[in-house]
């Protein structure tokens, strides 16, 4: 056949899907098929959240890390029951806080033993870790000073990084409620820590 054209381009390859660009909501469905790697891709999408919101109710980082682990542990094992895959990150911070408060209880008899300090600690030299030590002690005082409501809308905010729709959801208050108890939280810590800014 005179004039025939060959096509003699290579067949394409398999198409790579950007992890970053799978919703929360098909990554909840295929994990709690059993996939892993659905799972693993939504917990290290949610990672930094929840270890900070960890970190702010232990009030440790390897505390943080532990009921954080926890909580993975239980999210994969109960995925499956999640009955609103978009919700997946208010789900995910409850399991934390649950976890967290489960740690807090079982070690708070060990409370002394972790106040001693870590003679190999690499970071900077004491003046600096006396400053940054006052610090976040005068930050938590303020927040323990805060009435109940108002601390924990300002750890799942500041701390949690949840808007105020996302704290509504997880805490079933009202919106005017979260919102009038995020302001009255900051304010009061403004006031508070006044001194360290």
């Amino acid at each position: 056949m005179a004039g025939a054209s060959v096509d003699t381009a290579a067949p394409a390859g398999p198409r790579v899907i950007d992890p970053d660009a799978i919703p929360d909501a098909l990554l909840v469905d295929r994990a709690a098929g059993g996939d892993t790697g659905a799972f693993t891709v939504l917990a290290s999408r949610h990672m930094a959240v929840l270890r900070g919101y960890a970190r702010r109710l232990t009030g440790s980082d390897a505390d943080a890390d532990d009921a954080v682990q926890d909580a993975m542990v239980r999210a994969w094992s109960t995925i499956d029951t999640l009955r609103d895959p978009q919700a997946v990150r208010s789900w995910l911070i409850r399991i934390v806080s649950r976890c967290a408060v489960d740690l807090i209880r079982a070690r708070r008899h060990h409370a002394d033993l972790e106040a001693i300090p870590d003679p190999a600690d690499p970071r900077p030299g004491p003046e600096a870790h006396v400053v940054a030590a006052n610090g976040r002690e005068a930050l938590e005082k303020a927040l323990q000073r805060l009435p109940e409501g108002q601390r924990q809308v300002w750890i799942l905010k500041e701390i949690g990084g949840l808007s105020i729709p996302e704290i509504v959801e997880l805490t079933g208050l009202p919106h005017p409620t979260v919102r009038g108890r995020v302001a009255r939280s900051r304010a009061q810590l403004m006031e508070e820590m006044k001194g360290w800014r």
